[in-house]
Formats: C-alpha cells, sequence, structure tokens
C-alpha cells in the first residue's frame, strides 16, 4: 500500500561497451531511463519496415479460432517473406469472400426468372430485356404500360417481370426498381458460386496453417521493438572522452541487482535519493492479487512520487459500492457463475488474473450485500427462513439507507483528509485535513442528532463543536505563507477564508453519496415491478401466460441487471475519482516505465 522509494542512479562506462550495457540493462528491466542527452536532429530509427504489417498479421492470425501447433525453431523462419504471406491471405480471404456473397445475392436474383441464356442483340432487333419483381398488390400498374411486357413467373408474393425496351425505362415506369440480372445464366452462377466456395475454403485453409507460425512472429516482432527502443536509449545517453553515462530512476528493492551489474561490468555507479527539486515517477507497489487495484489506479490519474499509493482504497472502496448499488444477491450469484465459468480463461493472461480477482471480491461482496438487504432477483425471502434471519437491512426503510449511505460517504472522505494529513506532515497545513474531518464527522453527527426522534444535547454539542474546531483548523492552518509582518499575516486570513469556501464542497461530496441508496432502490423497485408485471401477465393470461411470464422476466430482469453493472462501475469509481482523489491526492505524477525487453524467452 505504498509508492516504492526510488533512487537516482548514474552508470559510467567505456563508449566501447555501451551496447552490451545498454543491452544488459534492457534485458535486466528495473531502470526509468532520464535523457542525458538532446534530442537527436534526426529522427530516431525506427522498427524494420515491416513491424506494423507483422502487427496487422499477428491481429488476423490471433482471430483464427482453429489454431496449428505452433512452430518454434528460428532456422529458416524469414519474418518479411511470412508477414507477406499472412497479408496476401489476408487480401485473397476478403475478396473470395467478397465474391461468395456477390455470387449469391445475384443467384437469389435470377432464381424466380428461372435457368436462361439471354439471346443475342440481332434476335432482339435492337431491343434489351429488363427485369423487375412486381409486388401483387401493384399488379394495377401494368395496365397503365405502354411498353412491351410479360409475367414469366409468379409466386404467392411477387410477380418476375419481363420488360422489353430498346433503352432502359424510366425510374418510375413502376413502382419498384428493376432488377440487374446481369449477362450470365443461373447454372453459371451456381457453377461460379461453387468454385467461389471452393476458393474460399483454400483461403482459410491456408490461413489455419499459417496460424503455426504465430510463436515465432510474436517473438520476432518483440526483437524489432526491442531493438527500436534500445536504439532510442543510446541517443539518450551522454557521450564523450570515450566513455558514456546512463542515468535513470530505480527501486530500492531492485538496487542490488543493478549493483551486480555495475560490477559484472565494471562499471562505475552513483546511487542518489531523490532531492527536493527532483520529480521521480510513481513506481507503485503492492500484492499481486491487488494487482486490479493498480489497473484503477493507472485508468484515472497516477499519483506524484510524494504522494498516497490509492491502490487498496480503490480496489475494496469500488467493490463496496458496486455491491451497495446493485443490492441483489440473485443477480451477484449470476455474476458468480459467469466468472466461474471463465475463470481459466481469464487465467490465460496477466490482466486477466487481475480482473478475476477484482470479479471475484466485487461478486463476494455483492452477494453479502444483497443477503444483507433480503433481495433475490427482487423477491424477499420466506418469513422464518434462513435468509429472512440473515436480512439486516430493509431497502424501503428510507431514513436508515440515507443514513447509512451518508455515513459512507463521511467514512471515504473522512480517510481522504488523513491521506491528505500523511503527505503533509510534519507541516502546520496538515492540521487543516483534520479540520476538515472534524467538519464531515461534526456535520453527520448533528444530521444525526437533529433527526432522532428525541433529539439530544450531547449529539448536537458534538456536532456543532466538531464543525466549529474544524472550520477554525481550517481557516488557521490551510496557508503555507511564512509570517514576516502585519501583511503577511493580512494575507494568510485571506488564505484561510478562501479555504473555508469549500466547505459547500464537503457537504456535498458527502450528500453524493446518496446515490448508492438512490441506485440501490431503484434497482430493487425494478426487480420487483417486473415481477409484478410477470404475475399478472400469468393470471390474466391463462395457457400462453407462462411462457410470456418467462420472457417478461428474462427480459426484465436482464435490462435490470445490465442497468445495475453499468451504474456500479460508473458511479462506484466516480465516487473514488471525483469525491475521494479530490481530498486525498495534491499533484499528477508519471508511471515508471521500465526499460526492459518484451521478447519472449522459452
Amino acid at each position: 500500500m505504498a509508492i516504492e522509494p526510488l533512487r537516482r542512479v548514474s552508470l559510467v562506462g567505456s563508449a566501447g561497451d555501451k551496447d552490451a550495457v545498454l543491452d544488459r540493462l534492457q534485458a535486466l528491466g528495473c531502470v526509468h531511463l532520464v535523457p542525458l542527452a538532446a534530442p537527436p536532429d534526426e529522427p530516431e530509427k525506427q522498427p524494420p519496415a515491416h513491424a506494423e504489417e507483422a502487427r496487422k498479421a499477428l491481429r488476423y492470425l490471433m482471430d483464427e479460432p482453429q489454431k496449428r501447433r505452433q512452430l518454434r525453431a528460428d532456422e529458416g523462419f524469414d519474418i518479411a517473406a511470412t508477414v507477406q504471406q499472412v497479408m496476401d491471405n489476408k487480401d485473397h480471404l476478403r475478396q473470395a469472400l467478397d465474391r461468395r456473397d456477390a455470387l449469391a445475392q445475384r443467384a437469389r436474383d435470377l432464381a424466380g426468372w428461372g435457368d436462361f441464356t439471354l439471346p443475342p442483340a440481332a434476335e432482339l432487333g435492337g431491343r434489351k430485356l429488363w427485369f423487375y419483381r412486381l409486388p401483387l398488390r401493384h399488379l394495377a400498374a401494368l395496365e397503365a404500360l405502354d411498353l412491351p411486357w410479360q409475367i414469366v413467373h409468379r409466386d404467392n408474393r411477387e410477380a418476375f417481370l419481363v420488360v422489353i425496351a430498346a433503352e432502359e425505362p424510366p425510374a418510375d415506369l413502376l413502382p419498384v426498381p428493376r432488377v440487374h440480372t446481369g449477362a450470365l445464366s443461373l447454372s453459371e452462377v451456381e457453377r461460379q458460386l461453387e468454385a467461389a466456395e471452393l476458393a474460399l475454403e483454400d483461403a482459410e485453409a491456408e490461413r489455419r496453417a499459417l496460424t503455426r507460425w504465430i510463436y515465432l512472429l510474436t517473438k520476432h516482432f518483440a526483437r524489432a521493438e526491442d531493438l527500436a527502443v534500445r536504439r532510442h536509449a543510446q541517443s539518450q545517453t551522454l557521450d564523450g572522452d570515450g566513455l558514456f553515462a546512463v542515468q535513470g530512476w530505480v527501486g530500492a528493492s531492485r538496487l542490488s541487482s543493478l549493483e551486480a551489474l555495475a560490477q559484472e561490468q565494471g562499471l562505475a555507479l552513483l546511487v542518489e535519493a531523490p532531492a527536493p527539486g527532483d520529480a521521480p515517477p510513481t513506481l507503485l507497489s503492492n500484492p499481486e492479487r491487488l494487482g486490479a487495484g493498480e489497473d484503477l489506479v493507472h485508468f484515472y490519474q497516477m499519483p506524484s512520487y510524494g504522494s498516497f499509493d490509492p491502490t487498496r482504497v480503490l480496489f475494496f472502496s469500488f467493490a463496496t459500492f458496486f455491491a451497495m448499488i446493485l443490492s441483489d444477491a440473485g443477480y451477484a450469484a449470476l455474476l458468480g457463475s459467469g466468472l466461474l465459468l471463465s475463470w481459466r480463461r481469464l487465467g490465460a493472461s496477466a490482466a486477466g488474473r487481475r480482473f478475476r480477482v477484482l470479479a471475484g471480491a466485487i461478486v463476494a461482496t455483492s452477494f453479502a450485500w444483497g443477503v444483507a438487504v433480503g433481495s433475490y432477483f427482487g423477491f424477499g425471502p420466506a418469513p422464518g427462513s434462513l435468509p429472512a434471519q440473515l436480512k439486516v437491512l430493509d431497502l424501503n426503510d428510507f431514513d436508515t439507507m440515507m443514513r447509512l449511505s451518508v455515513g459512507v460517504g463521511v467514512f471515504h472522505l473522512v480517510l481522504a483528509n488523513l491521506v491528505r494529513v500523511g503527505n503533509l506532515w510534519p507541516r502546520l497545513q496538515a492540521l487543516a485535513p483534520v479540520g476538515w474531518s472534524l467538519v464531515a464527522v461534526g456535520g453527520f453527527t448533528l444530521w444525526l442528532a437533529l433527526g432522532a426522534a428525541e433529539p439530544g444535547p450531547l449529539g448536537e454539542a458534538v456536532g456543532y463543536g466538531g464543525i466549529g474546531l474544524g472550520l477554525a483548523l481550517v481557516f488557521f492552518t490551510s496557508s503555507a505563507r511564512p509570517v514576516s509582518g502585519p501583511v503577511s499575516i493580512l494575507l494568510r486570513g485571506l488564505d484561510g477564508l478562501m479555504a473555508l469556501t469549500q466547505v459547500t464542497k464537503i457537504f456535498g461530496d458527502t450528500l453524493s453519496y446518496l446515490r448508492l441508496f438512490a441506485l440501490g432502490l431503484a434497482s430493487a423497485s425494478l426487480a420487483l415491478t417486473f415481477n409484478d408485471l410477470a404475475r399478472q401477465v400469468g393470471e390474466q393470461v391463462p395457457g400462453l401466460g407462462l411462457l410470456l411470464q418467462i420472457l417478461l422476466l428474462l427480459i426484465g430482469h436482464g435490462l435490470n441487471m445490465a442497468l445495475g453493472l453499468v451504474s456500479g462501475v460508473v458511479h462506484g469509481l466516480r465516487l473514488n475519482y471525483i469525491e475521494f482523489y479530490n481530498w486525498a491526492l495534491s499533484g499528477e505524477g508519471y508511471p515508471f516505465r521500465p526499460f526492459k525487453k518484451t521478447e519472449m524467452t522459452e
């Protein structure tokens, strides 16, 4: 739950060893490089020209569901030729698919007229045949037609009409546009369609065969990217007098690995702590099971180096907020079933493993909260049953649920201000977040006391006292301006007054947590409404009513669950990113990006 301490490291060595040292440093993968040289005038060297094509080829092959055994031997592998072969196959497959679809449509258009061959133009005396598919309800339009025409076939919906004319008839001749049948007969179109189907099958078979190169394409593509990154790093070193110097940031836990590398390569190593004016990158350090929390942090805003790591707060508060918004144990059980079905597939990648841990926490929290409020697909538990005994909250008890939601908001914002205290300590300004915490707790206590059936003087005294003391701390400790005379004292007073203007913000942010109750109540009310509608349909429509009930329940609960998922994600993250971040973090940092290799190793 911390941002890992960093050290500035400088490595100096012989210019002749520069490439080897950078290669080893990239393999070590623990240093965030800092440029020591000005950007080169010429654009940096790019990866080989086939790199972008290789990316497209890999994506194309990865989309093929039936993959072949992977080849792993590099001998004789030509990445450029293989990429070209894959891209050619992609073009051939698209062309074959387009031709197959066009011929299939042409065959459907010709089917109504049967298998015929157009006569030579000389036999028609300069006239041509124009084809129309006329709905039967428009047959009366033929009475006004002054051109020769003939219905060659009709079914229960359309008449297949042929009009004879030297030039193309006007577009408004009939209520429908003419059909472009082409010059080929139906039998010829069907023959070409069969050939197109075979060509499509051949292209698909070739694509499946080409999937055996996925591993080697990935490996060589990563090697090309690593080479480009290393070339860029070479332009960031300081060179002169037969020496080179490279500088960067490294986590304190990996410093020993860098010291071993320096000793092995005969390099001079200088290790320094961050100076007051430095702006190191932010390296989050959390257990792997909380990796999804780091992903949430990266998604919105990276805290500055000297700030606080919000990973764990985001992880657990997001799961809690999501559960309060969903407010149904039945929906949580469905989500859990989907998670179990995709558990192994998610475990195939590091991102998937992180996500499934977060999803598991969300499902467990949502199920526990759904049991606590006694909602199972909108149905309440039977009296005297175990679920009824586990029900401790009632969503329809507005007063209690509002107090609970606001209490959660107060706790969240107090936690955010206490985080701010840790960031500012031991400066005097650290007392200002303490003041805002007292204001939030005091306001909540006063609200509870005034809303009680029998208001007590103690609760009111604690509430007013907390608000007053908190505002006083904010007024006197918010300013960082040094006291050097009457003018500075006056300016500090103005700073304090400006800080007090945020009192409306903290109360507004606290009330923002009422959305947890409102959305949870809306979800439960919708589920109950769909259940009542299904019951009424079953009572009023005998026989077919059971089918209608099932459809109504599936559609209704599916829609409600989808709305709950969207609301849980959007508002669960909003309360963290807007309310919590605003009070907990000051300043934005940038992520630690290690200089490392991406090439696969056996």
